[in-house]
């Protein structure tokens, strides 16, 4: 104990072995954690990619393989050697293994449900604290007065610990002259601040609940470590008479590295601990001088050892609230990958914190932990935190993205409008316009009559209600608490979380292509007959509308520029409010060019576009894809309200949708279905792709792809053959996908006055939605008549070559069909055909 004489650890100064076994446990643990978390992050990319759901039992597997990889050389190293250093390492690693075990199972909570992992990370985080406590009551250390007279533990003491030998002051230090502890916490709340400069300043803060729950849970993930790297660690390395604090900070600094490394990889969600990974192994060496300078001759050990778990705390803390509460896992994703957004911003603000941090432990090793240094001075260490803490401020209101960017919640009501009775026999475009303002109106009427009163409760509530009409929906602020008080109100059928993306500091950049200009017909556009309709047919277009929900579409380019239909209600814009069609991502540009474009790139070059911006960054929402569907109902003019100033006689007649919802964004299988059917209803005539997760089976899922009354599109290649990434059925009760259209190497327009070739069926759908456009301009008899226009569609294709997963024919999906559809559209069959059908014919 602290009154035994003073006396070396032989086994420390014995042989080398022990040592090296450390130091190659150490390296095993950091190559296994860092590739089992990159690699398990890759995994969950992968299968969003490919439109699969998500593994659930992912994470709690590659948790329990490190505990296996990770914590079984950790327990031989702390039951093995003869050294109680060595051992001590040991210890810690193993513990921290266990502790990443169980904070990686957490990942089993969905992403999408932020506010509950956040919620259960501070739970767990803080009830592993208090287990490691408990069991580490019944440990001594030997002591600051112990490690600084060169004193060795016992046997005994090396098994037995009691807080009264924390309390316990140096014989060879009195307690009457203990000072400077003080300064310790500061000084780590000063380096946790510096920490946090490049995340106040590249990233962005959630909610508000989501904010307060990674304050908890950060606060946890520091009462871990501190619990975890407490005196009985630290006075392992601080052995000598006099004592080393260069050894201290050396080798104690990178013992906590190793085990703040196997923290942070348990904390955050997928994609967050990667940026952790990086910051918080720094904090080890930056922890090591502040101890050094905690135990200072003149300081009680009490006070040391109280002043050393403190700015444990503080400084992991700290540094762990950067990636918890600035980034949403969600967005540092591939998808993203190759524009200047969420993962260069997560990536650039990891590279400056890790400089940081480096820097930190530089400076405090140098300062703090020579054997000549001063005792730090309290009031320059709270100046210091004052200042850094001001800097933290300026930065985020300054530079950096101020404010809450919070998720919202969708509330699906369970009353939906009662579309059946409408005329079904009226045609041509007089007819189509009648029933989309009678389903308007029904729509409209049902949503006011139902959202009346939780529309006033919420806001009562300063919730910052939107109602919705297409599908009866209100969209609000609100947490797990918020959503648990609607789902149970009787007017609710369910509530969905509705995605928001938070801010970048900059710009993405505009998506420009490289592709010349072409100078003719397009090989799509020939291979399905396009040309010929023009040449042979003299169709092309006029006098139909097509509408975009997409990424926006430039309305400066010069194959588009003159078939925008112009006017007031022609563009809108949800998530930036913009007031003239504009894209940044590119992905609606191209696909409206595929169904417009002139210059050889369009199928319909003399129809006109109108746009609406669904996504934002390549991510969308329920939210807004409804803000898109009801402008393309009954379009409103900019700043309009769409209950009031809708005017579906200005419907486009055809829609091109290349995008889905999956359940990362927050739609469930059913939340658009009242919307297609709504649009089918006014006869809006939907295409939707068909989605780029092929070659495997049942891969057309995500909404509205699956639904009866879109037609969905695949993608062939050059030769006819279906692409191994188109998306296949079996869907249940419908076949998909309907019919199929050029969707690999496809040239269109893109930003810019630019051009790029493309693959998916993104590409393809907007074919269709041309030749739709070709078949209802050749006959305007046939506007709105959505069945007999299918129908001729089906007719007409011709046989496409299907693919399989595995090269085998038997792995056909059930049927061909499935793969394939009806076949490749063929305009010039299909337009033909719709020419000669006559006003009333079925």
């Amino acid at each position: 104990m602290h009154g035994e004489p003073a006396h070396h650890d032989v086994n420390d100064r014995g042989s080398p072995w022990p040592a090296v076994a450390a130091v190659f446990v150490g390296c095993w643990t950091v190559a296994v954690t860092v590739a089992v978390q990159s690699g398990g992050w890759v995994t969950d990319q992968v299968m969003l990619g490919f439109g699969r759901d998500r593994v659930g039992w992912l994470w709690p597997v590659l948790g329990l393989a490190a505990v296996v990889l990770v914590g079984t050389p950790a327990l031989l190293l702390a039951v093995v050697p003869r050294s109680t250093t060595v051992r001590a390492t040991g210890r810690v690693w193993f513990v921290g293994a266990v502790a990443l075990a169980v904070l990686t199972a957490l990942r089993v909570v969905p992403p999408v449900h932020h506010e509950t992992y956040l919620a259960a990370l501070a739970a767990v985080a803080t009830l592993t604290a208090l287990v490691v406590r408990r069991s580490a009551r019944r440990q001594a250390y030997p002591g600051p007065a112990a490690a600084v007279s060169g004193a060795a533990p016992t046997e005994n003491s090396d098994a037995a610990r009691t807080e009264a030998d924390d309390a316990a002051p140096s014989r060879a230090e009195p307690a009457g002259r203990a000072r400077g502890t003080g300064a310790v916490p500061l000084l780590a709340v000063a380096a946790g601040l510096a920490t946090l400069l490049p995340w106040a300043w590249l990233g962005a803060l959630g909610g508000l609940l989501e904010t307060m729950l990674a304050l908890l849970a950060s606060a946890a993930l520091g009462l871990l470590a501190a619990t975890l790297l407490d005196a009985t660690f630290w006075s392992r390395f601080a052995v000598g008479r006099p004592p080393r604090p260069g050894r201290l900070v050396l080798v104690g600094g990178l013992v906590a590295g190793v085990a703040l490394l196997l923290l942070a990889a348990g904390t955050g969600q997928s994609g967050a601990q990667l940026p952790a990974l990086w910051t918080l192994p720094p904090a080890g060496f930056a922890l090591a001088a502040l101890w050094a300078a905690a135990w200072r001759p003149t300081v009680d050990p009490a006070d040391a050892a109280r002043a050393g778990r403190t700015a444990t705390g503080w400084l992991v803390g700290l540094t762990a609230l950067g990636p918890l509460a600035f980034t949403d896992p969600e967005e540092i994703s591939l998808l993203l990958i190759g524009t200047r957004d969420v993962p260069f911003w997560v990536a650039a603000a990891t590279g400056a914190g890790l400089a940081v941090a480096v820097l930190v432990a530089i400076g405090y090793a140098v300062l703090l932990a020579r054997p000549s240094a001063r005792t730090p001075n309290r009031r320059v260490a709270a100046v210091t935190a004052v200042v850094l803490l001001v800097a933290f401020g300026v930065v985020d209101l300054g530079p950096g993205q101020p404010g809450l960017y919070g998720e919202r919640l969708l509330v699906v009501l369970r009353a939906q409008a009662d579309l059946t009775g409408l005329p079904t026999d009226a045609a041509g475009r007089a007819g189509r316009d009648a029933r989309a303002t009678e389903v308007y109106r029904r729509l409209v009427a049902t949503a006011e009559q139902s959202q009346a009163d939780l529309v006033r409760e919420l806001n009562r509530l300063r919730l910052d209600p939107v109602s919705y009409y297409l599908v009866n929906a209100v969209e609000v602020d609100g947490g797990p608490a918020v959503r648990a008080w609607l789902a149970r109100r009787p007017e609710v059928d369910r509530v969905l979380i509705s995605q928001r993306l938070r801010p970048l500091p900059a710009p993405a950049g505009q998506s420009r292509g490289t592709a010349p200009k072409p100078t003719g017909p397009e090989w799509n556009i020939s291979q399905i007959g396009a040309d010929k309709v023009w040449s042979q047919l003299g169709v092309t277009g006029s006098g139909i509308v097509v509408g975009s929900s997409d990424s926006g579409v430039d309305g400066t380019h010069p194959a588009l520029r003159a078939q925008f239909r112009g006017g007031d209600d022609s563009w809108y814009d949800p998530w930036d409010g913009t007031r003239s069609p504009t894209d940044q991502g590119g992905h609606g540009t191209h696909t409206v060019g595929s169904a417009v474009g002139r210059d050889g790139i369009g199928v319909a070059p003399d129809a006109q576009w109108v746009g609406c911006v669904n996504l934002d960054r390549n991510l969308g929402s329920p939210g807004h894809y409804l803000d898109c569907l009801q402008f393309m109902l009954a379009p409103f003019p900019t700043g309009g309200d769409p209950f009031t100033d809708g005017r579906p006689e200005r419907a486009p007649q055809v829609l091109t949708n290349s995008w889905g919802c999956p359940s990362i964004e927050g739609c469930d299988r059913r939340v658009l279905r009242p919307a297609t059917a709504a649009l089918d209803a006014a006869g809006i005539f939907v295409v939707a792709a068909a989605g780029n997760t092929g070659p495997w089976c049942a891969s057309i899922d995500d909404p509205p792809a699956p639904f009866p009354d879109v037609l969905t599109v695949g993608a062939v290649d050059s030769q006819g053959r279906v692409a191994e990434f188109s998306s296949r059925g079996p869907v249940p009760g419908v076949g998909k996908p309907d019919v199929l259209a050029p969707g690999v190497d496809v040239v269109s327009a893109m930003p810019g006055g630019t051009y790029a070739a493309l693959d998916g069926t993104s590409m393809a759908t907007p074919q269709v939605a041309g030749v739709v456009a070709l078949m209802w301009s050749a006959n305007p008899a046939l506007v709105g008549d959505l069945t007999r226009t299918r129908q001729i569609l089906r007719d007409t294709a011709t046989a496409a070559t299907p693919t399989y997963r595995s090269r085998n024919p038997s792995d056909d999906c059930g049927t061909p069909s499935n793969v394939t559809g009806a076949g490749q559209v063929d305009a010039y069959a299909a337009v033909s055909a719709a020419a000669g059908v006559r006003p009333g014919t079925r």
